[in-house]
Formats: C-alpha cells, sequence, structure tokens
C-alpha cells in the first residue's frame, strides 16, 4: 500500500508542473518544456495505475494500453475515455519524433485535453 501512495504522490506532483507550463504563454520553449512535462507525467501516470489494478484488483498489466483497457473492463472510465487514452498513448510515443516542428505542435495542441483527462481520471481513483 505504501508504494501505491509513493506512485499517487509522484503522479500528483508530476500533474502540477504539467499543470504550470500549460498556463504559460506560447512559446517555443514552453512548448518543448510542455511536451518534455508531459512525458514523465505520462509516465508517472500509467505506472500508478500499473500499481492501483495490482494492489486493489489483483491485476498485472504490463503496458499502458492494457492498464487503460482494465480500467474500462472495471467501469472506471468510460468507452470514450478509453479511447481517448489510448490516443494518448499513441502521442506519448510520438515525443520521440518532436525535432520535427510539425509533430511537436499537434501535440502541444492536444496537452492540454491530455491534463484534463488525467486529472478526471485522478480524481476518480485517489489513495
Amino acid at each position: 500500500m505504501e508504494r501505491l501512495k509513493l506512485k499517487y504522490s509522484d503522479t500528483i506532483r508530476a500533474m502540477t508542473t504539467l499543470k504550470e507550463i500549460l498556463d504559460e504563454p506560447f512559446s517555443v520553449i514552453v512548448r518543448d518544456a510542455t511536451i518534455q512535462r508531459f512525458e514523465y507525467t505520462f509516465e508517472a501516470l500509467w505506472k500508478f495505475l500499473k500499481e492501483y489494478l495490482k494492489e486493489r484488483e489483483g491485476i498485472i498489466c504490463n503496458s499502458p494500453k492494457s492498464c487503460y483497457r482494465e480500467f474500462f473492463r472495471l467501469e472506471m472510465i468510460t468507452e470514450n475515455e478509453t479511447v481517448k487514452f489510448l490516443e494518448m498513448t499513441d502521442d506519448r510515443n510520438m515525443t520521440s519524433h518532436t525535432y520535427k516542428e510539425e509533430v511537436s505542435m499537434v501535440l502541444y495542441e492536444k496537452m492540454r485535453n491530455h491534463y484534463i483527462l488525467m486529472e478526471c481520471l485522478m480524481k476518480k481513483i485517489a489513495v
């Protein structure tokens, strides 16, 4: 249980940094920092979800997409939210291509909605 609380706290801290950068006016530096913060926030979130499923539900999942599918199966997120989380996972996988200007802008424009989705989920499963 202690491990779950630690991962929860890590996720909340990461989300706080993402929220802070989302409130900054646009610049290339802010865009790049936003994408970087999204990367580590995404990682913290899915690792928390993995631990949550293991400790609370006895479910082992080894990838972000499998975790989101399990949350859907448990009716903790809707089908629409599941689709958005799966798309967010694809976006996370695209972050290695942010050296391409057009990819960076597409990702940056999605960040606020990604944050809102993550925030909604975290409110549902506070530990």
